[in-house]
């Protein structure tokens, strides 16, 4: 009976040591907005085998739309210890950048990061950071082209833009040389960061007349699309944006990468990252698939 013991002993123990990987993610909203990107997340760990709360424990932190909260909210998680980080935008990736440069990071959708300094390059990304991108400035081309194909006779087009967000600078070049060649003036530049000066700008669209809007690439917009639906219903303004959650809620139209797809696909990174990979070895992905959703409701 005694020997018995001795080698069940060091199994069961082994068992109840056996170590429950730790996460962090940080995303710049709120847990209601960013809802279709965490279904998308953990719908891609449990296609790998990871349960929150049971085969994985995550630690969740939320901006709730306010940029100056994200260094804090990446420092608690760095205090924590956590196995990897998961951000989503710029702003929040460069905030646990600064944090930490020995936790892996996984950027789940990011603008420009060779452009931004997150990463040396696409295939060999260096430091502590990779993940996905989703050519922001690439595709305003794209998207002014869509834009002006809808709207004939349209000649100024208005833009939204995140000031805070280093990757608008190159999406706001990209769409300058687009526009030129379509005839196009990018006027007016509004620049918001916040609900406040969201609602501001809307007036100022409104008393300026503008013809149409091109809202730029950014995870907080992507957090307040139903303010920002709201505002150009308002003012019966067309508008272009980056992801279908805004035409499926009643925007006019959008075009870009199908991006709870990357959301899900940030997972296998994490997963890589878990049974030892380094994200210094592990390239950049970009999407390879693209959608143009136009709601024709909105358009009648």
């Amino acid at each position: 009976m005694t020997t018995a013991l001795l080698f069940i002993a060091p199994f069961a123990l082994a068992q109840e040591t056996k170590k429950v990987p730790h996460i962090g993610v940080l995303f710049p909203g709120s847990p209601a907005t960013f809802a279709p990107r965490t279904k998308a997340f953990l719908q891609g760990l449990s296609e790998l085998g990871y349960v929150e709360g049971k085969t994985i424990t995550i630690e969740w932190r939320w901006g709730e739309n306010k940029v100056k909260r994200l260094p804090e909210l990446a420092a608690e998680l760095v205090g924590l210890n956590v196995d990897v980080i998961v951000a989503n935008g710029t702003p929040a990736i460069k905030a646990v950048g600064k944090a930490t440069k020995s936790i892996p990071i996984v950027m789940a959708v990011v603008g420009d990061p060779v452009g931004i300094g997150l990463v040396t390059s696409l295939a060999r990304p260096g430091g502590n950071v990779t993940g996905l991108s989703i050519l922001a400035p690439e595709l305003s081309t794209k998207r002014l082209g869509l834009l002006k194909e809808v709207v004939p006779k349209l000649s100024r087009v208005a833009a939204i833009v995140n000031p805070t967000n280093p990757v608008y600078r190159t999406e706001m070049q990209e769409t300058h040389d687009a526009a030129k060649s379509l005839g196009l003036q990018i006027q007016p530049v509004l620049e918001v960061s916040d609900l406040a000066t969201l609602q501001e700008s809307f007036s100022v669209l409104n008393r300026d007349h503008a013809r149409a809007l091109l809202l730029f690439t950014d995870a907080i917009f992507y957090s307040m699309r139903g303010r920002i639906l709201e505002y150009a219903a308002k003012i019966r303004m067309p508008a272009m944006y980056w992801q279908r959650e805004f035409a499926d809620a009643g925007g006019l139209m959008s075009y870009g990468p199908l991006t709870n797809d990357l959301f899900r696909h940030a997972a296998t990174y994490v997963d890589k990252i878990l049974r030892g990979a380094k994200p210094a070895d592990l390239p950049v992905e970009q999407p390879t698939k693209f959608e143009f959703i136009v709601n024709l409701k909105t358009a009648k």
